[in-house]
């Protein structure tokens, strides 16, 4: 079974192209500005072992918000259109990833139902010339392209550097653990209700 996808999204604001393959070994080849925002979805891929390839400008002029909102948004897609039905998998992942100083949360479902929970504070309002303030706008926007729950809460860290990285790393672990299948499972839905939401039921 093929679970890779392709996703465009062009608007005044944003160009993005994302290419990904959730069974794959964590390769990437990713073009966007801010640079410390590229290797943080690096670093994601990294760890939840799919391959990415990602284009993305936007109105940098403006500020970071439209490209790191639309970037989440996009890769959720992407997300959502290679899992298909969304049959046979764990559905729901998590993990608590320690960065030396710093320790974060993340939690997913993949239920159907774009929710998104956001705890993180930091420091400093750049980390690089990534805008910290903007992250919670990609956590916003990935969950809504999932259609899925995603949950971060940074617990500690001195370092800011740290302590983005750990998110990231914690949001690859657990959405490899969601999109894992489940040879238990098999071909069925992972819910009571026997269907996945298209939008309408959960």
């Amino acid at each position: 079974m093929n679970r890779s996808s392709q996703v465009e999204r062009k608007t005044k604001e944003t160009q993005i192209s994302i290419s990904l393959d959730l069974d794959g070994r964590g390769e990437t080849k990713i073009t966007i500005i801010p640079a410390f925002f590229a290797h943080m979805l690096e670093a994601l891929a990294c760890h939840g072992l799919f391959d990415l390839s990602l284009q993305a400008e936007g109105d940098l002029q403006v500020d970071q918000h439209h490209l790191m909102e639309d970037t989440g948004l996009v890769l959720g897609e992407a997300f959502s259109k290679a899992l298909g039905e969304r049959k046979g998998i764990y559905r729901s992942g998590f993990y608590l990833f320690p960065m030396e100083d710093a320790l974060s949360a993340a939690a997913v479902d993949l239920s159907g139902r774009p929710y998104h929970k956001y705890k993180a504070s930091f420091k400093r309002r750049f980390v690089g010339e990534m805008d910290t303030d903007c992250l919670e706008d990609f956590i916003y926007g990935l969950s809504v392209g999932l259609r899925g729950t995603v949950n971060v809460t940074m617990y500690q860290g001195r370092s800011d550097h740290h302590k983005m990285e750990s998110v990231f790393k914690a949001l690859g672990k657990s959405l490899r653990m969601a999109c894992t299948r489940d040879s238990r499972l098999g071909d069925r839905f992972p819910s009571t209700k026997e269907v996945m939401d298209n939008g309408g039921d959960y």
